[in-house]
């Protein structure tokens, strides 16, 4: 961004807040935020779609009489920012005379002038429309050479967030992390129906080199992706009943994600969200005394994963990143808080999850990355399948549900392995497993070692009103579950 490398950002934050201060703001947050994006999308080869979108923009939030008042414009000028300051007063004044109590924010040191770049090889951002084109058109070709793939949907997306914050503490903090997708499809039409398959690379916090195969093997996957195929559609339908499961973490991050990751959203568990996105069944006498899983699940909430999604050098608030216990031996011991939220609960500090996905948007509490650690013994995924007598191997993501309270929920994925005295002996199809989240976790039986830890994610994570877009890491390593009910879903959809 080039406005970053001028001086204008310190000049027009330092005309806001010396006019919030002016006014007796006792909290004065500046922010500067210019987000890019880029998707190609093709069809058996074809180009469906070319799009690249950017938008920036300024805002300011004030605590003023105890109240918080935002604004924010377009217009990236000191006349802007002295408008967007004064309607930002305006509002904490207005929201001053309705507030039920005033708002208080966990203390945080200033951090001075200090910049943050997610480190990458290679910039995405400037790789040319054609050389996406190119690249998926050649993974479109090595796919659809088998007869089983009828057609082929690949796509590729691309974003960077480049931002500057300052407040009344002195913090001038500049900050650009990226992020990188790919996704390809191959889908076989025949006569006993459609049935496709995905790659499993989750999103990451890299460069173009992650498409190039620094951090995915690429090449490997879509070599095997038509035979998975084609065993997939040969495959029998799953008996449903009580199976014990080794969960890949292609698979897992997504269920750690929804019965985990917003389940420990503390504003949620104190009904902030209740409205939109829901609450949580963990709530906050729960702390330190509920057994969320067996003493196997260790889960952490951080900031400064490598190559996470939500990885930032401070959030938007100015809190430093860091790392924190959210679930220890099974035993729910932390959640996820912005600066006002654990000022409310008497937290001395936040553990920096405020998030705004754009600067027309006042930052809200949003999920950090948040990871099931690995067995300190080392295991491998094959060591785990060899454990288990009769169950079935999950790879890969697809569809899921889980109730508003974080607490019943069921998920199924892209591929399905029926395991028989610690042998895999060919794919299953239309496997849903199902459970609740405490049971889930609590039926841990059996952990992958590091080798077996990937760090998984999504780029569309939801929440707030007006609705705001995060994106999210969560690792895991590969798991094993005793005794969780299956359904059989072609089955259940056609009851």
């Amino acid at each position: 961004m080039v406005l970053m490398s001028t001086h204008l950002p310190d000049y027009l934050a330092e005309s806001a807040l010396n006019l919030a201060s002016d006014a007796g703001a006792s909290v004065a947050h500046f922010r500067i935020a210019q987000h890019d994006s880029r998707g190609v999308s093709t069809r058996d080869g074809n180009v469906e779609n070319v799009a690249s979108d950017s938008t920036s923009g300024l805002s300011v939030r004030v605590v003023l009489n105890g109240a918080w008042g935002f604004a924010a414009t377009n217009e990236l000028t000191e006349q802007g920012a002295a408008h967007a300051t004064q309607r930002a007063l305006d509002m904490a004044r207005i929201s001053a005379l309705v507030m039920k109590e005033p708002v208080e924010l966990a203390d945080e040191p200033s951090y001075g002038t200090a910049s943050w770049v997610m480190p990458k090889e290679i910039d995405a951002m400037a790789v040319s429309d054609d050389d996406v084109v190119a690249l998926l058109q050649e993974w479109n070709s090595r796919v659809s050479r088998s007869s089983v793939v009828n057609h082929v949907d690949a796509h590729a997306a691309m974003g960077r967030d480049t931002t500057f914050f300052a407040d009344l503490n002195g913090s001038r903090l500049t900050q650009e992390r990226d992020r990188i997708s790919a996704q390809l499809t191959a889908i076989h039409i025949g006569e006993g129906g459609f049935d496709d398959m995905r790659t499993c690379a989750p999103p990451a916090g890299r460069g173009w080199e992650y498409l190039l195969g620094h951090g995915w093997d690429w090449d490997n996957e879509l070599t095997q992706l038509p035979d998975f195929l084609e065993e997939k559609v040969k495959s029998p339908s799953v008996e449903a009943g009580t199976w014990d499961l080794v969960i890949d973490p292609t698979n897992l991050w997504l269920t750690i994600h929804e019965s985990i990751g917003h389940a420990t959203e503390l504003d949620r568990a104190l009904g902030y969200e209740a409205n939109y996105a829901g609450t949580s069944f963990a709530t906050l006498e729960k702390l330190g005394n509920f057994a969320y899983g067996s003493p196997l699940v260790n889960v952490t909430g951080d900031r400064n994963a490598a190559h996470g999604l939500s990885t930032v050098a401070w959030d938007d608030e100015g809190v430093a990143a860091q790392e924190w216990d959210l679930i220890k031996d099974g035993i729910l011991v932390g959640y996820q808080t912005d600066r006002s939220i654990a000022a409310r609960v008497g937290l001395e500090r936040s553990n920096g999850c405020a998030f705004a996905d754009s600067a027309l948007h006042s930052p809200i509490q949003r999920m950090p990355n948040v990871s099931l650690r690995p067995g300190q013994v080392e295991r491998t995924t094959n060591d785990l399948i060899s454990g288990v007598e009769r169950g079935i191997y999950i790879v890969g993501d697809k569809s899921w549900s889980i109730d508003m309270q974080r607490y019943n929920f069921q998920f199924t994925g892209q591929r399905f392995y029926e395991i028989n005295n610690g042998k895999i002996v060919g794919q299953l199809k239309d496997v849903v497993y199902q459970s609740r989240t405490p049971d889930f976790w609590g039926s841990l039986v059996d952990i992958g070692g590091p080798s077996t830890y990937l760090l998984g994610g999504a780029l569309n994570c939801g929440k707030g009103q007006p609705g705001q877009v995060a994106p999210v890491s969560h690792g895991c390593p590969s798991a094993v579950f005793a005794n969780i009910n299956v359904l059989n879903g072609r089955k259940e959809a056609s009851a």
